[in-house]
């Protein structure tokens, strides 16, 4: 059975900086991701990375303030954010590709449980 466990996120100032975990079970995924999705709003695109973390993919409303990793001895990708704004409010998904592009939802197949990320001003 797959399962992508989230842990980390909370309520920061802006300015501040958190970390996302997500530990994936039962698989290993080449492509895995990050999605975000805030009150009223749709999910979107946060950020990707390939298995041997060569490529990375970002969001340009994130480019320069958050990272990708991934640990693939632990089956395990990180979401570091730094520079938190406000706008940065929202759940946030890990995500496994299977199929399509690194940007589009509708490729990726299993979603951990998502975490609240609130950025105070």
């Amino acid at each position: 059975q797959v399962q992508l466990v989230q842990s980390g996120g909370g309520l920061v100032q802006a300015g501040g900086s958190l970390r996302l975990s997500c530990a994936a079970s039962g698989r290993t995924f080449n492509t895995m991701g990050w999605f975000r999705q805030a009150p009223g709003k749709e999910r979107e695109f946060v950020a990707a990375i390939s298995w041997s973390g060569g490529s990375t993919y970002y969001a340009d409303s994130v480019k320069g303030r958050f990272t990708i990793s991934r640990d693939n001895a632990k089956n395990t990708i990180y979401l570091q954010m730094n520079s938190l704004k406000p706008e940065d409010t929202a759940v946030y998904f890990c995500a496994a590709k299977l199929s399509g592009s690194y940007y589009s939802r509708s490729g990726y197949g299993y979603w951990g449980q998502g975490t609240q990320v609130t950025v105070s001003s």
